[in-house]
Formats: structure tokens, sequence, C-alpha cells
């Protein structure tokens, strides 16, 4: 069952994943203008070519994330990408797991208090007994307070 997509108004473009250790997206959400379109949920099951590009930008920083996880011990690596006027950020758990945000406004405060929110639930989503950290996360709960998180962080 996909997360219910909720229609928030938020200035800009903002996409998070969360991709495991082994590179295995587990969670993805678009806070962006476009909604469901640009989460891959448009009319027709197609996903239209900004989400292929957001995407794409994505994965490819997985690459510099992991080059600056190794040059630093801190959890949140900042700005770790850019692609024309988007912008990368990126958080490294504890066990490995990447945070990614892709963003097309600078505001370093605003996305370490979003992840931390986001961290926060995430290791209460590990903690749940009936959740395979491998697993792909599909709780609603969660997708609506990551959601909320956002709306609050990048107003």
């Amino acid at each position: 069952r996909r997360p219910r997509l909720a229609h928030g108004a938020m200035v800009g473009l903002a996409t998070f994943m969360i991709v495991s250790k082994e590179d295995v997206p587990q969670y993805e959400c678009d806070f962006g203008a476009s909604g469901a379109q640009a989460a891959g949920y448009a009319p027709g099951g197609k996903k239209d070519d900004a989400a292929h590009l957001h995407q794409f930008v994505m994965h490819a920083a997985l690459d510099f994330v992991d080059e600056r996880a190794w040059e630093t011990n801190a959890m949140n690596l900042k700005l770790v990408d850019r692609f024309n006027d988007l912008l990368v950020y990126a958080f490294v758990t504890a066990g490995g797991t990447r945070f990614l945000l892709l963003h097309d406004q600078r505001n370093e405060e605003n996305v370490r208090n979003f992840f931390h929110d986001v961290h926060e639930l995430y290791l209460k989503i590990l903690l749940n007994p009936f959740h395979s950290p491998r697993a792909p996360i599909v709780d609603e709960t969660f997708d609506a307070r990551v959601r909320e998180s956002a709306k609050r962080h990048f107003p």
C-alpha cells in the first residue's frame, strides 16, 4: 500500500530519500509544488521527466556522500552536491543509512533540523519489532510526520 500523498503548500522544491547502507532506496517523499506527479504517482503510472531527473541527481550524489562520510565523523554532511539550481544535502546514520534531501534553496539550519527530526522518526521505525531494517518504509504515520517536519522547516 502506498503512503497517502498530502498536498502541502511549500515554497520551492524538495525531495527526500532514505537509502540503506547497501544502496537500496527505503523511502522517498516529494514535498515540492508538483506533489503526486513528481513523486511518480502521475495518472497512467508514468513518472515525468522531472521526477526521473531528481532521482538521477540524488543517486549520483551517493558517491559524494560516501566520500564525505570517510572524511568526517559528523553525521550531518551538509551540502554534498549540486546540479544546476538543485542542491543535495546528506545525513548519514551511525548504521550507514543515508538521508538525502534535494532542495532548490540554501538553508543549512533548516536542513539540519529537518534531518534531526527525521532521524528520530527513523529510529522509532527501527525499534519496531515488526519492521525489518532492510525493508522499505511504508508506515503512513512515518510518512505523515516526515511531511509535517518538512512543512515546519521549509515553509
